[in-house]
């Protein structure tokens, strides 16, 4: 499992990996497996853990008051999943993380990952590279989200995520994109025609 990791790492940084840091990285990374509908993360509590998914497929949701979901993020193979604010800030989450399918991760605590940014450079680059788009995406997904038609956000993220559509239901998605499963189920029709 550890060298999906390994590689995720050398494609993203400029320096490469001494054996002494893969050594490092591996102990800090450990397997787990979660159930399709286990949690990683539950509301409430303090995420202290990140994960690399090295199988499956998981989401990141809110709960409002009337018990409705909310998608923040869907995640599958070389994503990371983990509730950034809520680990930094070590304040309760407000999100719910959970497996969408069967999920195989290597799972490190925040503090081991915070010691192999310092300790190993090839891993700080990565995560440097990772913020960044990470912020990127973020900004375009809440322009779509503020300017764009509920059909050219559908476009983008079509566009954008191929593989989502094929392992998320449609529910998902729409929740994700700020719009009904209805309004999604006229989009995708109109589009097949």
């Amino acid at each position: 499992m550890h060298k999906n990791l390994l590689a995720y790492i050398r494609e993203r940084a400029t320096s490469p990996l001494t054996s002494d840091e893969e050594a490092l990285i591996v102990a800090a990374f450990q397997p787990k497996k979660l159930r399709k509908k286990q949690y990683f993360l539950e509301e409430g509590n303090v995420c202290k853990y990140v994960g690399f998914i090295v199988k499956g497929a998981m989401r990141q949701y809110s709960v409002d008051d009337k018990g409705a979901e909310h998608i923040v993020q869907l995640y599958i193979e070389n994503y990371w999943a983990s509730d950034r604010e809520s680990a930094v800030t070590l304040t309760p989450s407000s999100y719910n993380i959970d497996a969408w399918e069967n999920t195989e991760l290597l799972v490190a605590r925040v503090t081991d990952m915070l010691d192999l940014i310092e300790k190993v450079p090839s891993f700080g680059q990565m995560t440097r590279l990772m913020d960044q788009r990470s912020f990127i995406v973020s900004q375009r997904r809440l322009n779509s989200t503020i300017s764009n038609t509920a059909e050219k956000r559908y476009e983008e993220f079509a566009d954008n995520h191929p593989q989502f559509i094929q392992r998320f239901p449609q529910h998902l998605i729409a929740s994700f994109l700020g719009i009904t499963k209805e309004t999604l189920s006229r989009i995708r029709k109109q589009a097949s025609k």
